[in-house]
């Protein structure tokens, strides 16, 4: 229970420091103000968030915030200096939209520039989807093994994709969905022999009683038109080779199986509106260097 001493001037016997009055079941309160030192610095830091709050953009507003007597902003100098740097770099961009990709090529010191430029537009850019180093993932393009969805991965073919997009919403983008066979098209059986016989155009196993001679005649009626009657796909329609042992979303039956019965469609955007010429030329010559490109 806290009491008022009748006696505010009590002396603490063992300390010899007066107390403030203030007793709590019988322990009276000393009276030790803080060193006059924390003070003095307590103090300086309230003149010095005052003196901040004037100087630096600080106190925000219902739709902005102070700007400050100097208009200092972290985001300003970020800004600044991302346009000195892109000031810096204009001549050589400038060049490299300009120039073909062969004489890109002939030309030592702007195939250089390219390469930088290329990577470190690749890591601020297709590094999410593709990976640092440009392995990809379950969905997402390998684009070091020289296997090509679209295109057979020329310096254009790469330039084209880069710009437009993969279904995108670019008017030239390229476009090609494997539909939904799943829906009304095929029988769940006719799934499940053609998925067999896929798996066997890549050596992989198959069930025991597998029907690969009726997986054959599913997949001649209703896949060959994209894929070919070889299975070595369509690089103008994005259908991918099933014969090579490369495989975008998986290669296990369950996973083969939901593709032709769900179908697939991935998006890749189209960075023509968002990255200039001389940047997407540099995007293209790099991912050719990553190891693709015949």
């Amino acid at each position: 229970m806290s009491v008022t001493s009748n006696d505010p001037k009590h002396v603490d016997a063992a300390t010899g420091t007066s107390t403030t009055g203030h007793e709590w079941d019988g322990i009276r309160e000393l009276n030790t103000p803080l060193p006059k030192w924390w003070l003095y610095i307590f103090y300086a830091t309230i003149v010095w968030a005052l003196g901040y709050w004037v100087v630096y953009p600080a106190i925000p507003l219902v739709s902005s915030f102070t700007k400050g007597a100097i208009n200092y902003s972290s985001r300003g100098e970020v800004i600044a200096d991302v346009d000195a740097l892109k000031a810096a770099r204009a001549p050589m961009v400038n060049a490299l939209a300009k120039a073909s990709f062969d004489d890109i090529q002939k030309d030592p010191k702007l195939l250089t520039f390219a390469r930088a430029q290329g990577k470190a537009a690749f890591g601020d850019n297709c590094a999410p989807c593709h990976g640092t180093g440009g392995g990809g993932s379950k969905a997402f393009p390998n684009l070091v093994d020289d296997d090509w969805l679209w295109g057979k991965g020329t310096l254009d073919d790469i330039q084209a994709t880069i710009t437009h997009g993969i279904r995108s919403t670019d008017p030239d983008t390229r476009q090609g969905n494997m539909p939904a066979f799943g829906d009304g098209v095929l029988k769940a059986t006719e799934i499940s022999w053609v998925a067999d016989y896929v798996r066997s155009l890549s050596n992989l196993s198959v069930d025991a009683g597998a029907d690969l001679k009726a997986g054959q005649k599913v997949f001649a009626e209703n896949c060959a038109a994209c894929h070919g009657d070889n299975a070595k796909g369509n690089q103008e329609l994005g259908a991918p080779n099933l014969t090579d042992q490369i495989w975008l979303y998986g290669s296990d039956k369950v996973t083969i199986v939901e593709g032709i019965a769900k179908g697939r469609g991935a998006l890749m955007p189209n960075w023509g509106d968002r990255l200039d010429a001389g940047t997407i030329k540099a995007l293209a010559v790099y991912v050719r260097t990553l190891g693709g490109g015949r």
